[in-house]
């Protein structure tokens, strides 16, 4: 006689597919050696692929470059994290339609029959959530990038596309206007950012170790060389390259450089060994960089590779809008570094940080605000503690009066917005001469580097040419 109370057997596999098709979330289950078994509706419609296009197959070839958790998976070496610990990463993931999507994936490891090592990894779409966090931040700063002008706000997303793709990028924009960090926010939004961010500031190395510095040297490649010596190309693997002043590169490294960015191979200076090094490389200038390829300054193949994608920095006198975001970020640095208790800046003397030019952008915002807190005693700063170029509206590159002269002493030649009159930005300006520069030193009082600063240059460029005159 059959018992009515027992429950009736049901097979739940054949209902585990139809219930995994009804979650929102992509579900994608595969074994120790990321061979994909199961996937949901979900996950097709996320990532643009069927099942019939991934079941069996390798995540990594299924969703390339790096599998859904960008190269953060458990198995990605084969070995299997037995931890139990479930792993969650944010990545990006480019479709074969050229969208660009957002995922959280979640995933843990799993036992897949009993005894068979797995992963089972649930996948959420943030796409739309991040774009919204996106438009909210961006109302003050984007990696450390701060405004609100449509100016910057474009910068910031072209900054956010370009994180995607692994296309070299170059910037440009006038000194002190933030290039470094546009390269780090490039290098914080693309797959790369867990690696390596590696700067190199090419016009502030001699041109005689500018080459080891890059590729690196072997033991006796030169005097001093006393033993191997990784160079920047190989600190920066699996990560991005930042050449900033990238016009100050030699023709010979100007050559070498294009063919690492060609074959990805190089050799250490001294060695015969080639060596290979995957990254991403950012450069950025000041200087116009066409116009240095029309005079043959610059390789017009090399800047054709560098320019792919080009980003272009405001100067901060075309974005006045952004002077209040800028100027609170600052004084709360300062406040942190001298104890002060800064609370604001009066009306008389955000009128004069409004109307100066700023030559030198940013970098002179944050000089001025530093020189304005050491003369402020009290609370708030006034325009009586602003530098004398900014409470007089002039550029020159320092913060006093200058000294009184007799009349028959030679001046300087005039100074407009931190250049010399004769050279300002957007003349043509042939090699440098001996009139320029001399001209140059007796206005900067003989400091090199704020000659260059005035010509328009890089340093090097200023130190090679000083060399060529003792030849």
């Amino acid at each position: 006689m059959t018992d009515s109370t027992a429950m009736p057997t049901i097979d739940l596999s054949s209902i585990i597919e139809p219930l995994l098709d009804l979650i929102e979330d992509g579900i994608v289950v595969h074994d120790r050696a990321r061979k994909i078994y199961l996937v949901n509706r979900a996950t097709e419609v996320i990532t643009g692929h069927t099942k019939d296009q991934i079941i069996g197959m390798d995540c990594y070839d299924a969703f390339k470059p790096d599998g859904l958790c960008g190269g953060a998976c458990a198995f990605r070496e084969g070995s299997l994290q037995t931890t139990g610990e479930t792993r969650e990463v944010e990545v990006r993931f480019m479709r074969d339609d050229g969208g660009e999507r957002r995922l959280k994936v979640r995933s843990e490891p799993i036992l897949l029959d009993g005894q068979k090592q797995g992963v089972l990894a649930v996948i959420r779409d943030v796409t739309e959530l991040v774009n919204l966090r996106f438009r909210l931040d961006r109302r003050h700063s984007f990696h450390g990038m701060i405004g609100v002008s449509p100016a910057l706000t474009d910068v910031f997303q072209t900054i956010q596309a370009v994180g995607a793709s692994e296309y070299p990028v170059l910037i440009s924009g006038e000194s002190g206007t933030g290039k470094e960090l546009a390269a780090g926010a490039i290098h914080k939004e693309s797959r790369r950012r867990d690696g390596p961010f590696v700067p190199v500031n090419c016009g502030a190395l001699p041109e005689t170790i500018l080459e080891s510095e890059l590729f690196g040297h072997v033991r006796g490649a030169f005097t001093g060389a006393i033993r191997d010596k990784k160079g920047r190309f190989e600190l920066a693997d699996k990560g991005t390259l930042f050449l900033d002043e990238v016009s100050e590169l030699p023709l010979h490294v100007q050559v070498k450089l294009l063919r690492v960015i060609q074959e990805k191979t190089f050799e250490r200076v001294g060695g015969e060994k080639t060596l290979t090094s995957d990254v991403r490389i950012v450069t950025a200038t000041n200087r116009d960089l066409r116009q240095m390829v029309s005079e043959g300054e610059f390789r017009e193949d090399l800047y054709y590779r560098l320019c792919v994608v080009p980003i272009e920095l405001p100067p901060l006198r075309d974005r006045p809008e952004d002077m209040p975001y800028l100027i609170n970020a600052i004084l709360d640095t300062v406040r942190q570094e001298t104890q002060k208790n800064l609370t604001g800046i009066a009306d008389d003397a955000l009128r004069l940080l409004l109307a100066h030019h700023w030559p030198g952008n940013i970098r002179e915002l944050i000089n001025a605000l530093q020189y304005a807190s050491v003369r402020c005693t009290g609370e708030i700063i006034h325009a009586e503690h602003l530098p004398y170029e900014v409470r007089t509206g002039t550029s020159t590159l320092v913060s006093h009066p200058p000294r009184k002269t007799s009349p028959s002493s030679t001046l300087p030649p005039p100074i407009e917005n931190g250049h010399l009159s004769s050279d300002l930005p957007g003349k043509k300006r042939g090699k440098l001469t001996s009139d320029m520069v001399d001209r140059a030193m007796a206005a900067t009082g003989g400091n090199k580097v704020k000659a260059a600063r005035l010509l328009g240059v890089g340093r090097a460029t200023l130190y090679r040419f000083f060399e060529g005159v003792k030849r």
